[in-house]
């Protein structure tokens, strides 16, 4: 029987979007077949949270853990997408009504999907999680959650007191996510990042496939 997959990562190509400080994207062949070598070798040059990503607390926290302590479990196994409607921000009050339990993978479904990943030009005005909710995840307990931009606080407001916030509560970051083809529900998720020894973030795959398919 068949398996299907629905690939929510984002593609690595040379010119993609970018945190505006972060190193820009290049992918170029070193060695090329076509140039009369025996085989082709890419030389790819960006930074650590580029595209679909996962944030290690090392990120935001002195002396915190590297994306290399990651336990597989974070990211494998059942989870929700969960649709978000606000324009500006993430907040608890659509939270509240889906009944977040202890250790469940959360991926947030915004407008982003649909309206970012379209051009290579950074958008400022993201929907973020705003402090507040992330708050709220941490009381929670969530053990994972996912935004479908390039951060889980904004370009201009939360952005240290979100992050901080999750990582210090435990909660594991995946970003960059597009779930524009993902429908609200319950998946089965694998998302893995790079081995990255004492790593800030790391690239990552994401797939999700449908519970019961």
């Amino acid at each position: 029987m068949a398996t299907t997959w629905l690939d929510i990562s984002v593609p690595l190509h040379t010119g993609m979007v970018h945190w505006p400080d972060n190193p820009p994207v290049r992918i170029s062949r070193m060695l090329d077949i076509e140039r009369g070598d025996q085989c082709n070798v890419s030389v790819l040059s960006m930074g650590s949270h580029t595209g679909t990503h996962m944030d290690a607390p090392v990120h935001w926290i002195r002396d915190g853990k590297g994306i290399d302590t990651l336990p597989p479990d974070a990211t494998i196994g059942p989870a929700r997408v969960i649709e978000i409607h606000d324009t500006v921000s993430v907040k608890p009050e659509e939270l509240r009504p889906h009944a977040l339990q202890r250790g469940e993978r959360v991926l947030l479904k915004t407008p982003n999907s649909i309206r970012c990943w379209g051009t290579d030009t950074f958008i400022e005005d993201f929907v973020f999680i705003s402090r507040e909710a992330a708050a709220y995840l941490v009381s929670c307990g969530v053990q994972t959650i996912g935004i479908d931009y390039l951060s889980v606080g904004g370009f201009q407001t939360d952005a240290a007191e979100t992050h901080r916030m999750l990582l210090e509560g435990g909660i594991w970051v995946i970003e960059g996510l597009n779930l524009a083809q993902a429908q609200p529900g319950t998946y089965e998720l694998v998302c893995l990042p790079l081995r990255i020894v004492g790593g800030d973030g790391a690239p990552a795959r994401a797939l999700l496939r449908q519970e019961g398919k």
